[in-house]
């Protein structure tokens, strides 16, 4: 039997702005419980659906905070964000909702390649 194809889930999308926060989601459960390897992604506008203690409800939306605290437990610990995104944004690892892996963005390209499969949201 073949190897599990590996994917890399890019969040690029502001969380509450389009539904492809939610759905990059979705779609990284739904890859995890047919086994295949998961890695997110967050740089940019995405960054902001990592952020602690968001009210969404505001503008009738869900918060994403229930469904990245399921991440864990569907076997998705590979979670990445810049360090310069944090940087640049004005937070630190204490303002997201999970513990995610530091990377700099000249690591981005070899993420990309480690990956069979990329998808950008």
């Amino acid at each position: 039997m073949s190897a599990k194809k590996s994917i890399l889930i890019i969040n690029q999308s502001a969380p509450y702005g389009s539904s492809n926060g939610r759905e990059s989601l979705d779609l990284a459960l739904t890859c995890s419980i047919f086994e295949m390897p998961v890695s997110l992604l967050f740089v940019g506008d995405g960054l902001y659906q990592l952020i602690n203690n968001q009210s969404p409800e505001q503008l009738q939306m869900k918060k994403h905070e229930a469904m990245l605290s399921a991440l864990p437990m569907y076997d998705i610990d590979q979670i990445y964000v810049t360090a310069e995104d944090l940087s640049e944004n004005g937070l630190t690892e204490n303002d997201l909702a999970m513990p995610v892996t530091l990377i700099q963005r000249d690591f981005i390209a070899s993420l990309i390649q480690q990956n069979d499969s990329v998808l950008t949201f």
